[in-house]
């Protein structure tokens, strides 16, 4: 699997633009290049958990649909992408006013893309990194 030589980030603004979720969570794309997709949203107060940090599943949702985009920027154009399994390591609380996502490709291959992601969470201008993602990609 390589990138497309004609790559065009309208497929995955489009496809990124239909999932409810990301709207819910006020998500938007602020890096499209192929093998890497960064998703920023702002850590609103239906996505904070008990203490007022933003929620493992916000962090999560971010990383996962940053990584599945990323693997889908080097599938052909007719495939979509469906996570296989994800593993996160929570590094620290989700506390700020934004996370951003950063998906990457580690490794692509024709039926298995391995990806990566990091979280971090933007406090007062400042980046802290609050968990990497490690996960496999399918094409569907």
């Amino acid at each position: 699997m390589s990138a497309d030589p004609a790559f065009d980030a309208t497929r995955i603004r489009d496809s990124f633009a239909a999932q409810s979720l990301m709207q819910t969570f006020g998500a938007s794309l602020t890096r499209i290049a192929p093998g890497l997709v960064e998703i920023e949203a702002p850590i609103l107060p239906c996505a904070r958990q008990q203490h007022g940090y933003g929620h493992a599943g916000l962090t999560f949702a971010l990383g996962d649909t940053a990584a599945g985009y990323a693997a889908l920027s080097l599938m052909p154009p007719e495939a979509e992408v469906l996570s296989v399994e994800l593993k996160i390591n929570l590094l620290a609380p989700a506390i700020g006013e934004r996370l951003v996502a950063t998906g990457r490709v580690v490794k692509p291959g024709r039926r298995l893309v391995v990806v990566s992601a990091e979280v971090e969470a933007i406090r007062d201008g400042s980046r802290k990194l609050i968990a990497l993602l490690q996960g496999t990609m399918i094409p569907a």
